[in-house]
Order: structure tokens, then C-alpha cells, then sequence
């Protein structure tokens, strides 16, 4: 069911979109009868390519900087000359040593740290600056998806992947600062443990931790996101919203 008319359907770009919280954020919103662009490293899945409203997916290797300038000229040519209504910063990269541990302060080679640097907290900052314009123009909103892991130590997490995050809701406050100035709003949602590909069977482990019991579902972050890129939110900017089932709290 569509909830805006289609003269005033707006539009909405998600990166990381083929899969887990990015996926489920597409379908959020085409749900809601908003038109999304989306780039991701794969094809557009296929049981998406039947919805008319997702226009347009430009596979996008986003640590790859010609790669992502494209996606920019590509996207706006796609919007032509139309507002922008909602930029959503989902693509993450959480990569393991060749030893299957994860990437921390003593290990691990720097260049994969700069891999992790230039999509988890790069692509944020490139992509917020080159749709500034029709962001201004739709008065819209910039969801960046960080992490419970960018606040306090995660067993699993790795330090590259923790400090990228932390990172990024340090940028969100600052983008949130300067964008005000376009009527533009900048905001964060910080996931917990949610059952997405990148979950490992010993994450259950932590499950004791979580006071509502369980794992989240990329559902629950997706209607959040929303949320913050809706009418509903409109006098919120520079936040970041814990989606932990109350995780964080301890």
C-alpha cells in the first residue's frame, strides 16, 4: 500500500541495497511508494526488478573512487534535475585477516584498514557532498548507519570496523551541523546484533546480553530509517538511535 499519491512520490537513494538491512530498507520504502535508486556491488536482485518504483540500481564498488564518482553522476542523471528526498549511507565493510580474525590494532595489513575507511566512512562523506544539491532542493534527510560497535568494545567487531563507525557518528553530527543550513537533515541509527549475512553462529553468545532476548531483524532497523527520512521526524537532526534491543545499555 502506497502512502504518497504519485504526483508527490518521492525519491530515495540506499547503498548496500542488494542484501541484509539494505534490501530490507528498499522494500521499506517501495512499500511505502517512494521511487529509490540504490547501488550495491551486485545486480539488482531479482525479485526486485519487478517493482516499477525501484528506478534505478547502478552496481557500485563504493571503496573504489572512480567507481563511486560514477554512481554520483549516474544517480543525478537519473534524477534530472528532480529533488532527492532521503540518502541512506547503509554499505559497510567488516573484513577478516587471512587467519579468519578480525582487523584489530596489532594485526592485519593498513591498506585493509584503508579499505574499510574509505567505504564505512569516505563513501558517506563523497556521497553526502555530491547530492547535496537535490537534497536541498527536496528539504531531505541523511540516514548513516553506524554501529553499537563504534561505542564500546565489540568481541567481535574488530578495531578497523569499530573505530570506522565511531568515525561516522562523529561525521553525522557535523554533517547535521553544516547541512542544517540547506534545510537538509543529517541522522544516525546504531544496530546492535541483527540477523543479517554477517552474523556468525557465535553471536548467540551475546544474546544473553540483549534485554529484549533476542536478535533484531533488518525490518526493525529499515522502519527506523524511515522514520527519520519521514514528515514524522521533522525537527530531528544530529541524533543517533540505538536499535539494540537494549544491548547498549550495559
Amino acid at each position: 500500500m502506497n502512502d504518497e499519491p504519485s504526483e508527490q512520490r518521492k525519491t530515495v537513494i540506499i547503498t548496500g541495497a542488494s542484501r541484509g538491512i539494505g534490501h530490507a530498507t528498499a522494500t521499506c520504502f517501495l512499500e511505502r511508494g517512494w521511487r529509490i535508486i540504490t547501488c550495491s556491488r551486485e545486480e539488482t536482485p531479482p525479485e526486485c526488478k519487478r517493482d516499477p518504483n525501484w528506478t534505478c540500481h547502478i552496481p557500485t564498488d563504493l571503496g573504489d573512487a572512480d567507481s563511486l564518482e560514477e554512481f554520483i553522476v549516474r544517480a543525478n542523471e537519473e534524477l534530472d534535475g528532480q529533488p532527492l528526498h532521503g540518502l541512506i549511507n547503509n554499505a559497510g565493510l567488516s573484513p577478516k585477516t587471512p587467519f579468519k580474525e578480525r582487523l584489530g590494532c596489532l594485526n592485519g595489513d593498513l591498506d585493509a584498514w584503508r579499505e574499510v575507511f574509505e567505504i564505512n566512512f569516505f563513501a558517506g562523506l563523497k556521497l553526502a557532498r555530491g547530492f547535496a544539491s537535490p537534497l536541498h532542493a527536496g528539504e531531505g534527510a541523511i540516514v548513516n548507519i553506524t554501529s553499537i560497535a563504534g561505542h564500546k568494545i565489540h568481541p567481535f567487531a574488530g578495531s578497523a570496523y569499530s573505530i570506522s563507525k565511531a568515525a561516522l557518528s562523529a561525521l553525522t553530527r557535523e554533517l547535521a551541523n553544516e547541512f542544517a543550513a540547506l534545510g537538509v537533515r543529517v541522522n544516525a541509527v546504531a544496530p546492535g546484533e541483527i540477523e543479517t549475512e554477517m552474523i556468525q553462529p557465535e553471536y548467540e553468545a551475546l544474546i544473553p546480553r540483549i534485554p529484549l532476548d533476542r536478535m533484531g531483524s533488518p525490518r526493525d532497523v529499515a522502519t527506523t530509517i524511515y522514520y527519520l527520512c519521514s514528515d514524522d521526524s521533522n525537527y530531528v537532526t544530529g541524533s543517533e538511535i540505538w536499535i539494540t534491543g537494549g544491548q547498549h545499555l550495559f
